[in-house]
């Protein structure tokens, strides 16, 4: 029997991008492929805070000869020592999986005649953009570092919706350090698409017509669920609060409003109170995800007598194990939109109320309001809030539309009939894993 095929999985060190990329090096795993997932040191002890207890030796060392997970220096510039990073790759690697956003992964993967793929944690609406960003500098639309000069609508294809020039992933939020990056990463995005042979999506074929299309190279493969494995990683980067399951459990099919925002989005103190006023006037039971940092001050504080108000009826913890609330309680997922969570959404037929932050989740609010008809938007006042009134009326909008519940069931079908044997993520998959083990 010849050796056991070893393939390299670096993700993007923010909790978005790491999950999906370990969901997908589980199921390489399930296929008798070595995965070895590496993470910045800081990324790394976070995961492995909230990996499960190991009793059995024998089963933790077989786990490990699936997935190992290893660690490399954090704090990297440009030129900085990778010495760590490239001893990984003079293993006897026969490919190395990279988030786009790490283009020089990928380089240095082909120097070395290693064979390089790239994973998209995201939604893929917006990828047909970054082909164009040359175009758009040259029209004057943006400057050389993205800033736009020019506000218009962008068509791309005649089967896609224009994109408006406040869509851009990087100019969807105001602090210019942040729209720095995202417009650098958007150029890495941009050559290796237009360079990977291998550029795999956490999508689904039958759902993203237009851009597969439009993007021959993308490979769909998508919903990346979570395993059922006990002693699969998440990837989470906090520990998961179970009682919200046990919480569930108890309420009525369809009445709970699940709230949940992601690892990056921040409120102001004010829009907190909101949120937590409008769930309060909206009367519907809900468990509401508050982690740290939700809010821009040290500590969330909620409107005076909240609790007392909403008790029995509002369950709120810091972190939850998201992948498992498929119960049938839940009525709507109140989110930001981020890929992982909109296809949570999708896998379990849930309805959205949608509320973005930044980056692709603006993308991924447009598929689910105006493509798929599987939600409505959260709309802000004139102040830029979304108010209590908004909310409890959007909430009692959603929940009362048949039409939305019944695009949502099927979108759950058409998904997880894609990861089926003969489905059209499986078949993709399939052929990806098969080309590693040659």
């Amino acid at each position: 029997m010849g050796k056991k095929a070893h393939v390299l999985v670096v993700p993007y060190p923010a909790q978005g991008h790491v999950t999906p990329l370990l969901k997908l090096s589980h199921r390489i795993a399930d296929y008798g492929v070595k995965v070895t997932f590496v993470n910045t040191e800081f990324v790394h002890a976070k995961i492995m805070a909230t990996m499960p207890d190991h009793n059995n030796e024998e089963e933790e060392e077989e786990e490990q000869n699936q997935v190992g997970l290893v660690s490399i220096p954090d704090g990297l510039g440009p030129n900085d020592d990778r010495r760590d990073a490239l001893k990984l790759l003079e293993k006897k690697i026969r490919c190395v999986i990279a988030d786009p956003t790490l283009g020089w992964i990928l380089e240095v993967a082909k120097e070395m005649g290693i064979e390089q793929a790239a994973m998209w944690p995201a939604g893929t609406r917006g990828l047909p953009l970054f082909p164009h960003i040359p175009k758009l500098i040259e029209s004057g639309v943006m400057d050389m570092s993205g800033a736009i000069l020019r506000n218009e609508l962008i068509n791309v294809s005649k089967d896609i919706r224009a994109f408006s020039t406040s869509e851009l992933d990087w100019n969807c939020i105001d602090d210019p350090i942040i729209q720095k990056i995202c417009f650098e990463c958007a150029l890495t995005i941009k050559q290796t698409l237009e360079h990977s042979n291998w550029f795999l999506c956490n999508t689904i074929y039958e759902l993203d017509l237009p851009v597969c299309r439009l993007l021959p190279n993308i490979l769909p493969v998508g919903p990346l669920l979570a395993s059922d494995h006990p002693r699969h990683s998440s990837g989470s980067f906090s520990l998961q609060d179970s009682t919200c399951l046990r919480w569930l459990n108890e309420q009525p099919a369809g009445s709970v409003v699940y709230v949940a925002f992601g690892s990056t989005t921040v409120f102001s103190q004010h829009q907190f109170h909101e949120l937590a006023l409008g769930l309060e006037l909206a009367g519907w039971p809900f468990l509401w995800i508050v982690r740290p940092g939700l809010t821009n001050r040290s500590f969330a504080e909620y409107p005076d007598g909240f609790a007392e108000k909403v008790a029995g009826r509002g369950k709120i913890v810091e972190w939850a194990p998201q992948e498992k609330l498929g119960q049938s309680a839940i009525a709507c997922f109140m989110t930001h939109c981020g890929w992982n969570s909109t296809m949570e959404g999708v896998s379990n037929g849930v309805p959205f109320l949608c509320w973005p932050y930044f980056g692709d989740q603006f993308h991924n609010r447009s598929s689910i309001c105006d493509v798929w008809k599987v939600g409505l938007r959260l709309e802000h006042d004139e102040n830029k809030i979304v108010s209590r009134h908004e909310i409890k009326k959007k909430i009692e909008n959603l929940l009362s539309d048949d039409d939305i519940k019944a695009n949502s069931l099927k979108l759950k079908k058409i998904a997880r009939n894609s990861i089926e044997k003969g489905g059209s993520s499986c078949k993709n998959f399939e052929r990806f894993v098969q080309h590693l083990k040659q």
